[in-house]
């Protein structure tokens, strides 16, 4: 029995609305071109941050994608989102950053996608250096502590998991964009956030012996009414 297309992947956008402006765009409208951006900006950063590991080389990921895109814009063919299709762009320019470096990439196409990495890429969570939850729980910043924490997942379980839990692409979404199987995302979406989860875990209870603390004035206050109510019954002598 052949296999059923998926369904086309959908943005919050208007019905015709990316059509629209590719079709200024491609007669080289520049306010289609800015407007395309400024709509896509945010996914395609996020995108790129899941791959590289800092918010410039991402910037500059955002603007190569844009480039790249921009000169084939009449090869799309709307079978996903020009969201979708723009993010898938931003990872494979992503991808080509890291491995200019010589760094290996196990999200690679040449390697299998849909093989899950060797152990050596399954590294274990380390929060990047500076990160301090000492200073994060103590101010209450508990968004800061989860980026943290999200960047300190490899690269293969952070595109995952920036893809679905922070920007909410369906699983069909993320595994066009990664060019993997849907059975591959969900897998690692499920380990990235059980590594999240084990390494927040770890970095709380930590610090846990400073929770809930009895200190100061309110310390003083139950050993003076104890102290009290004992020399009332004639337990103690009075002083």
């Amino acid at each position: 029995m052949p296999m059923s297309t998926p369904p086309p992947v959908t943005t919050a956008c208007p019905p015709g609305a990316d059509a629209e402006l590719i079709g200024r765009a491609l007669h080289g409208d520049q306010t289609a071109f800015e407007a395309i951006m400024r709509r896509h900006n945010r996914l395609l950063f996020r995108a790129a941050r899941g791959v590289v590991p800092d918010d410039a080389e991402a910037q500059d990921v955002v603007q190569e994608t844009y480039l790249r895109a921009f000169t084939r814009l009449q090869d799309f063919q709307g079978g996903a989102s020009l969201g979708t299709w723009l993010a898938r762009i931003a990872i494979n320019v992503a991808l080509d950053v890291l491995r200019k470096r010589g760094r290996s990439v196990p999200m690679d196409a040449a390697q299998g996608l849909d093989q899950e990495p060797s152990p050596e890429h399954t590294m274990s969570f380390s929060a990047p250096p500076g990160a301090s939850p000492d200073a994060a729980l103590a101010r209450g910043e508990l968004l800061q502590l989860l980026q943290s924490a999200v960047e300190g997942l490899p690269p293969i379980y952070r595109s995952v998991f920036i893809l679905r839990a922070v920007q909410e692409m369906s699983v069909e979404e993320t595994a066009f964009c990664l060019q993997v199987s849907d059975a591959v995302v969900k897998t690692r979406y499920l380990r990235a956030r059980a590594l999240l989860r084990d390494a927040l875990g770890a970095r709380i209870e930590a610090h846990a012996d400073s929770a809930f603390p009895f200190a100061g004035e309110r310390c003083e206050q139950v050993v003076r009414n104890v102290v009290a109510e004992l020399q009332q019954r004639q337990r103690i002598a009075r002083r």
